[in-house]
């Protein structure tokens, strides 16, 4: 009788072997087989067993100047020499530095900022505050929003998915959200009148006191697939919003720092100055931070003290503004918007070519395809999404996916590509969607 050897696992293997035995399985992984990432440099990113990919991601819309981008990780290295860590009880120059930057380039009057960790973090900063400057404590958000992973910003997400027990959502309601591809309201966009805006002035009459204290939303709601309202909508909220006492807080932890073109933060597209915005993920390309940015006004709102360990840490204080150099220094926005509109043409052709897509959505380099079995039904295909997940990464191109339905393509670049990059990305994008079998 012979004994046969015992086959050796990858590295690949053994990591993912660990993940599973060490974290929490709900710390969930893309791909049948986990992508161990080992390296990258701007635009690409390898594995541990030395694949080379086209990133198309970014590791969930953060890397907008690219991955390990040396004009930001000489300024991180420099920082961690000098002094890495103090809490938010000794000021800093990174710090005070920062906060003056984002004074400038913040809409309005926006002027005073608390830095936190996360998106997360800065999105609950934002509703106490709203509350604390308030009588009312009701706040209205939209169907299908991600604000984060706490008891109170799972409260305000709106996907059932992402709200599995704790969810503490007391004096939170949602209003329809501006889906124009899958209408609410079953309407059809122009000649709705952009009902879907209305909707919020019936839910603030019905499903709250009557006043509120904030309204929360991202200019493009990210989880949900890139949903992108229509040019009216957002100034009608306002307006409602307004007249019921409350306050704007524009979620931009997605879309902030160029990520839609042009402008720097996504809500500046639909001509609205917020009274608060939240940001994280993109603003320090990839270090942990968060901030929550308002009025003078406003921050002199807030009641009692209070203190963030991490928040405002010298090292990711520097790297944030180090990355709104870099923006600044190659004119970041303006390409975004140029390449990210030649991005969209390449998505629409795609469109025409394969009856999978059945809508192309975003802005900038913040774009989306919804795929669908059939166009006149709109049956969401989320496994067809799934294996072109599978399809595209087997062809060297990371992207990812989202959505109610799980049947959304998300793409976020770096905003520092050329048309090149997109030429390449396109072209395994579509040899990938030829691979996908079509139920």
């Amino acid at each position: 009788m012979t004994t046969q050897p015992k086959a050796t696992q990858t590295r690949s293997e053994e990591i993912v072997r660990k993940h599973r035995e060490y974290l929490w399985p709900a710390v969930t992984n893309y791909y049948r087989e986990p992508l161990v990432a080992d390296h990258a440099s701007m635009q690409y990113l390898w594995d541990i067993e030395g694949n080379k990919y086209l990133d198309f991601f970014g590791g969930i819309v953060t890397i907008g100047v690219g991955h390990c981008n040396p004009k930001v990780t000489s300024k991180i290295k420099a920082q961690v020499d000098k002094l890495q860590h103090t809490s938010t009880l000794f000021p800093t120059e990174a710090i005070v530095a920062l906060a003056e930057k984002l004074a400038q380039i913040t809409p309005g009057r926006l002027q005073k900022s608390f830095f936190t960790n996360s998106g997360t973090e800065a999105n609950e900063a934002a509703i106490l505050l709203a509350r604390m400057a308030s009588s009312s404590y009701d706040v209205v958000a939209l169907r299908h929003a991600y604000a984060g992973a706490s008891t109170l910003t799972k409260g305000v997400t709106a996907q059932a998915a992402w709200r599995k027990s704790g969810v503490i959502n007391v004096g939170v309601a949602h209003a329809v959200n501006p889906y124009c591809y899958r209408c609410p309201l079953h309407l059809k966009y122009p000649d709705c009148g952009v009902a879907c805006a209305s909707d919020v002035e019936s839910l603030i009459q019905t499903a709250t006191s009557g006043t509120i204290a904030a309204f929360i939303a991202e200019p493009i709601q990210g989880v949900a697939g890139f949903i992108t309202p229509p040019p009216e909508y957002f100034k009608i909220v306002y307006r409602i919003v307004k007249n019921y006492g409350g306050l704007f807080i524009s979620d931009e932890v997605q879309t902030g720092f160029g990520r839609t073109g042009k402008k720097w933060f996504g809500i500046e597209q639909w001509e609205v100055t917020p009274d608060i915005i939240t940001c994280a993920k993109g603003m320090a390309n990839g270090v942990p931070v968060g901030a929550t940015i308002t009025t003078a006004e406003l921050a002199d709102k807030f009641q009692g003290l209070t203190i963030s360990t991490f928040g405002g840490n010298p090292v990711t204080s520097v790297a944030a503004r180090a990355v709104i150099e870099v923006i600044e220094e190659e004119n970041l926005r303006e390409n975004t918007y140029v390449v990210g509109g030649y991005f969209r043409t390449k998505l629409e052709e795609l469109k025409e070519k394969y009856p999978l897509i059945g809508d192309v959505r975003g802005m900038g380099m913040m774009q989306a395809l919804e795929l669908v079995r059939d166009r006149q039904t709109k049956e969401p295909a989320p496994a067809e999404t799934a294996e072109l997940m599978e399809r595209a990464r087997a062809n060297g191109l990371l992207i990812g996916k989202g959505g109610l339905y799980g049947n959304v393509i998300r793409m976020a670049p770096p905003m520092n590509i050329s048309k090149s990059d997109v030429d390449e990305g396109m072209r395994l994008l579509d040899k990938s969607l030829g691979e996908v079998p079509v139920r």
